[in-house]
């Protein structure tokens, strides 16, 4: 995305989550500041959609530059048989409530997420919200909708930043629980282990999709 009139600057990019052990993981795994193309802050929203909805719009009503690219991140719970803990979740649309909101370039987080994780699996579709964790039937009855991963906070995130302005949003998320592997605590099993240590190397690709918004469009 080109500068426009009255930006000063690259366009920043917010990194959304919900919880602080996300938080950390984002701050604190690869991809330096230094090498972003532009400002990145990683906001901790608290759990659940209307805690994801009040932070993303106080943080982007006190934006000094609109247009502001909005990522969601974080961990999901998987839908789809076969996925594992430590997957990586690339919403090409987050749903909520019979609405939906088409994310920017989900093809090439998908390339960059292999690359900067290789050896776990990437899936992209579309990411499904809920008020509360999903467990047992509910997993099947959002799999039938063709969601194939659900989570708290993206939609809420995503449609919270567009109803402050036009921007560019994404959301990228990493299994920690999945059909076959449902999980009781976040902090208390390899599941989570390993989807953490995957969040901690996923921001080389949100760079380079940050990047690739830079760019003037032709």
């Amino acid at each position: 995305m080109a500068d426009g009139p009255g930006t000063v600057g690259p366009v920043p990019l917010l990194i959304a989550c919900a919880l602080g052990i996300e938080q950390f993981a984002l701050r604190s795994g690869r991809g330096r500041a230094e090498t972003a193309p532009g400002p990145v802050s990683v906001l901790r929203t608290g759990m659940g959609p209307r805690a994801a909805e009040t932070a993303v719009a106080r943080a982007l009503g006190q934006e000094q530059a609109p247009g502001t690219a909005v990522l969601a991140s974080g961990f999901c719970a998987g839908l789809v048989p076969g996925m594992h803990p430590g997957d990586l979740v690339v919403a090409d649309e987050t749903r909520e409530a019979g609405d939906s909101t088409v994310c920017t370039g989900p093809g090439l987080l998908a390339e960059a997420l292999a690359r900067a994780v290789p050896g776990h699996a990437v899936h992209t579709g579309p990411l499904t919200g809920s008020a509360h964790v999903v467990r047992g039937h509910e997993r099947a009855e959002l799999r039938a909708t063709g969601a194939i991963a659900v989570d708290m906070e993206s939609a809420a995130t995503l449609r919270t930043a567009l109803r402050s302005g036009p921007r560019p949003v994404a959301a990228v998320r990493v299994v920690v629980d999945a059909p076959e592997h449902e999980l009781v605590r976040i902090g208390t099993i390899r599941g989570g282990i390993s989807a953490f240590r995957v969040l901690r190397a996923v921001l080389p690709a949100f760079h380079e999709w940050h990047r690739s918004l830079l760019l003037p469009r032709r």
